[in-house]
């Protein structure tokens, strides 16, 4: 068998791809559009950090989670991570995530974000969200956007972080939910 020299499958190939680019769009293939974009930023790292400050902080800050999953069985591990959020130097944002069966769920753990300010007492400042966080390098109100999971920015509004995913319609979910609890709102809770 011969083969044409090398060079010259080289251009084949090469001129069979310029070819493919200025064919015309009809007979491309479509291109999908992704729904969301998603942003990068100086990624949060959360590490086991036993018997640090950070840690001691974290256990105590979230004893009453904690004492819940030992009641249950669980030994929950406690990942915790540091940043600044803003240019003020007193500002310390504490980075925490529970792990265990119990306080797990199907989206993952859950992190909460705790905020320090001038080295007072540290404030919940965002609650329970999924997936891995980054922070921005855009800002509102002198902190950095937080990034959770690639597309959902979650913006500084004065006093805590809020989401700008925008809500799905409730469709009568707070009438529903008003008669549910006014059905049984008698009734005691389990013990």
């Amino acid at each position: 068998m011969i083969r044409p020299p090398r060079h010259t499958r080289l251009l084949a190939t090469l001129a069979a791809a310029m070819a493919l680019a200025h064919a015309p769009a009809a007979l491309s293939a479509p291109r999908h559009q992704p729904s969301t974009t998603t942003e990068s930023g100086d990624p949060v790292i959360l590490a086991q950090q036993p018997g640090g400050a950070l840690d001691q902080t974290a256990r105590t800050l979230n004893q009453s989670d904690l004492a819940a999953a030992v009641k249950k069985g669980d030994t929950p591990v406690v990942l915790v991570g540091s940043a600044p959020l803003s240019t003020h130097a007193g500002d310390t944002a504490l980075f925490v995530q529970l792990q265990s069966a119990n306080l797990c769920g199907s989206a993952g753990c859950a992190t909460s974000v705790y905020l320090r300010r001038d080295r007072k007492d540290w404030v919940k400042v965002l609650d329970s969200v999924s997936g891995p966080i980054a922070l921005s390098r855009r800002s509102h109100g002198g902190m950095r956007d937080l990034i959770v999971d690639s597309t959902d920015r979650w913006v500084w509004n004065g006093t805590t972080y809020r989401d700008t995913m925008p809500a799905a319609p409730d469709a009568g979910l707070r009438q529903s939910i008003e008669r549910f609890q006014a059905r049984h709102h008698e009734q005691q809770p389990p013990q």
